[in-house]
């Protein structure tokens, strides 16, 4: 029995010789319109589909592949009955389904939605077992080398229908997506990913990892454009996008330095520069190896100043020219630019766990109502650093305390199991800090906590350092206990409303 490829194809790269390939094999090769008139060219014997169907292609191309004379071709079992049935039929079976799709992730409308592609794809990769169902060129050289070396596995078959039905899958939740009538929370989610990179390593040199991106978007880290350094690692990425996230809520010239996910610093000022000097200068041990994120132009005079200390990374909107040329000078150091990124409360953020996947709307709420629950109220200066604070409060790790003066951190505790202990670090933190502003310190200190405080101790250890305003969510049944101990000790507090648990 002769036999039989099928070819339909949109991007006819590769087919040429993928025709010369089979026809010398002794393949019959069936094809339809477009990758016809290509073949015929290329001088490969060609037999149109509408000669197998008797039909010619209909409704602008719309139906060309939908027949029996087609499907029966592929989906017949290499046994006795189907052979027979088919060929009562005057049915060849087809061997080899060759189909790549319209292009709907480039151009997403209506007519590049792809019915006989898939279908074809379908067909031939549910009858695997006698028929290859290829859907990417990057396999036609090995479908054409195991072909001739008679090395065509069940293994391979199934390698190739699995790449099928994932391909369709791909398709038909891009066009799901486009349509965007989906609740937030179906029944059943579908989460489109486009891999645009094979990364390193993942967190540890033995885990593999790749990076993937949302089609049709211009997603953060498809968005990112390295101007120079070493290959982006998984580390990279997470720290990348954390810093980035943080310095984009502010409006003023800000930077924020990452170690690990957290901020060992952050400012705002009238220029990039400050804001480095003063973020940096929150944590200067911290901030050795760390991201370097900016929400403006980085100039020639911070670049020189970034580059006094080893940095992993810098990020920001853009670079002007010397400054690109002063990084440079550091080989390995990552310097990228993207467009700043705009906090979109409909995005959503998935994390994985074993057997299962969470998924949560994005942190984009700050701060709700802001009630003062004290007698004494903060400054319009004090009530200004508590919501550069709490801003800062969103992107540190729980349990979270700010000390913060004007708008620069000098204290940071990340992490802790208690709330306390959260609090003596980023007060350990920032006696190294202040000490370095050698006494020049004339803004109030407030603080900023990601919770409630479950106890007043907190308040009481806050006043031994001096903070003079506090910011919470509130919302612990001893709420009133924090209250007096503020009102007691001179101390002003704004409840947000809003927690900002990170894990």
């Amino acid at each position: 029995m002769k036999k039989r490829v099928l070819i339909s194809v949109y991007d006819k790269s590769g087919i040429v010789e993928l025709g010369k390939g089979l026809s010398s094999l002794g393949y019959e090769i069936v094809a339809t319109g477009g990758s016809c008139d290509v073949l015929r060219k290329a001088r490969i014997n060609v037999v149109e589909v509408s000669k197998i169907t008797g039909f010619p292609e209909v409704l602008d191309g719309r139906v060309k592949t939908l027949h029996p004379a087609i499907h029966s071709g592929i989906l017949a079992k290499r046994n006795k009955k189907h052979l027979s049935e088919i060929k009562r039929q005057k049915i060849s079976p087809i061997d080899i389904v060759i189909v790549n799709l319209y292009p709907f992730e480039e151009k997403p409308s209506v007519e590049n939605i792809d019915i006989g592609g898939v279908s074809l794809l379908r067909s031939a990769a549910k009858n695997h077992e006698s028929v290859l169902a290829v859907c990417s060129k990057e396999d036609y050289k090995s479908v054409i080398d195991g072909l001739r070396k008679g090395a065509i596995t069940k293994d391979f078959r199934k390698h190739l229908a699995a790449k099928a039905f994932n391909h369709i899958s791909y398709y038909d939740a891009l066009i799901s997506r486009s349509l965007g009538y989906l609740e937030d929370f179906p029944s059943k989610k579908v989460i489109v990913l486009k891999n645009i990179g094979t990364l390193r390593y993942g967190e540890n040199p033995h885990q593999r990892a790749s990076i993937y991106v949302l089609p049709n978007e211009e997603g953060r880290p498809g968005a990112m454009r390295q101007l120079q350094g070493k290959e982006l690692s998984y580390n990279n990425y997470i720290d990348l996008d954390a810093a980035y996230n943080l310095v984009c809520e502010f409006k003023e010239p800000s930077c924020a330095i990452i170690k690990h996910t957290n901020p060992c610093g952050v400012a705002s000022d009238k220029d990039a520069f400050t804001a480095y000097i003063n973020a940096f200068s929150c944590d200067t041990v911290s901030a050795f190896g760390g991201i370097v994120a900016f929400n403006k132009t980085v100039d020639k005079k911070t670049a020189k100043e970034v580059t006094k200390t080893f940095a992993e990374c810098v990020i920001a909107p853009a670079y002007a020219k010397d400054a690109i040329r002063i990084f440079s000078a550091k080989e390995d150091l990552r310097v990228l630019a993207t467009p700043l990124f705009e906090s979109d409360r409909k995005s959503m953020e998935l994390r994985t766990i074993s057997g299962g996947v969470l998924l949560q709307e994005r942190d984009s709420i700050t701060y709700g109502a802001l009630e003062c629950v004290t007698s004494q109220k903060p400054s319009k200066e004090a009530m200004k650093s508590l919501k550069f604070a709490m801003t800062v409060a969103k992107y540190v790790k729980s349990n979270a305390i700010i000390l913060a003066l004007g708008s620069r951190t000098v204290g940071i505790g990340a992490g802790q199991m208690s709330r306390i202990d959260a609090l003596k670090i980023a007060s350990m933190k920032m006696t190294t800090c202040v000490q370095s502003l050698r006494g020049q310190i004339e803004k109030p200190l407030v603080m900023a906590s990601d919770a409630f405080f479950p106890f007043d101790d907190v308040v009481h250890e806050a006043y031994k350092i001096g903070v003079k305003a506090i910011i919470q969510p509130g919302g612990s049944i001893r709420d009133g206990d924090s209250k007096e101990a503020c009102n007691g000790l001179g101390i002003s507090m704004i409840f947000t409303g809003i927690r900002h648990f990170r894990h």
